[in-house]
């Protein structure tokens, strides 16, 4: 069990990170896998909130951990009636399973991922300690929240810094990106990864065109991909919604109960089943109705990022 400490009204950044972060340590005590995705690397917000990627054989060993970890002498719970219970059969099918610990005159969230949206090589590889790889970390920025970009043209920045060619594939201020080039060779084949990178190395001054045509492109398929999801829940919040069940103030009957209803109400894998080439390519079929004439001529490949995903 982590240790619990006595009521005051707000907690302070530093405290509810070590908190999470002594999460981690607990589960991997208890041989799983997982890592913190959010507050990290110098370059984000201070929030409430924890993402947190784990494996999906190691849900069991977590959902055991949130049980044993008061915040406050407050127990963790699951967050509203939405989400599907953290249980390997669905966190691989690429659903997020929200908690809380709900103080008086505040709280504090965690949403855990298995896969990580929009990554393209195994997020276990990427690892940092109890934190995830800033490679994963910047290719999961690509939402359709305009405010997630520039945290990913940072990281980008500090990869190359470290010496690590891949942060050319996250940078997507074009003042950066030129900046930038004046002072880090860029090898070919990033440029094969990304294509609007041939235009930076050719002073085109379509440049501009090309890394906004991205940005409307991946936000689409993000706001896409979501949709999928919510469409896929509905049934499964209604019944949990009018389960009483689902909100006893006890962990492990709200997890049985969520189960109960996800094995009759939620596909486990929604995007598998849309199809995947299908979802990409509504994406750019509707950024295409978003953008000039020619913006999306130099899209990468996007079937590239959903490693991962059963």
């Amino acid at each position: 069990m982590i240790g619990t400490v006595e009521w005051n009204a707000m907690i302070p950044q530093a405290e509810l990170d070590q908190f999470f972060e002594e999460l981690v340590t607990a589960v991997r005590a208890k041989g799983g896998i997982c890592a913190i995705t959010s507050v990290q690397y110098g370059i984000a917000q201070s929030t409430k909130d924890c993402d947190l990627l784990c494996a999906a054989d190691s849900a069991r060993q977590l959902l055991g951990v949130l049980r044993a970890s008061p915040l406050r002498s407050v127990s963790c719970s699951y967050r509203g009636h939405v989400t599907p219970p953290l249980d390997r059969r669905w966190l691989q099918g690429g659903w997020t399973s929200h908690f809380n610990w709900d103080l008086e005159d505040t709280g504090a969230y965690l949403d855990v991922f298995s896969v990580a949206p929009r990554a393209s090589s195994e997020w276990m590889t990427e690892g940092a300690a109890a934190l995830t790889g800033m490679h994963t970390v910047a290719e999961m920025k690509r939402t359709d929240r305009p405010k997630d970009w520039p945290f990913a043209t940072a990281l980008g920045v500090k990869l190359l810094e470290q010496g690590d060619p891949r942060g050319w594939l996250h940078i997507f201020d074009v003042a950066t990106l030129r900046e930038v080039f004046t002072r880090v060779s860029l090898p070919d084949e990033l440029i094969v990864q990304r294509p609007c990178l041939a235009l930076l190395r050719d002073d085109d001054l379509r440049l501009e065109l090309a890394v906004f045509g991205e940005t409307v492109f991946w936000q689409t398929l993000d706001r896409l991909r979501v949709q999928v999801y919510q469409t896929a829940v509905r049934r499964y919040y209604a019944a949990v919604r009018k389960d009483p069940e689902a909100g006893v103030p006890d962990l492990d009957r709200q997890h049985e109960t969520r189960v109960r209803h996800a094995e009759q109400l939620l596909p486990t894998s929604p995007l598998r089943d849309y199809g995947l080439d299908r979802l990409i390519a509504d994406a750019r079929s509707k950024a295409g109705g978003l953008v000039a004439a020619g913006a999306l001529d130099w899209l990468p490949d996007a079937s590239r990022h959903f490693v991962g995903l059963q």
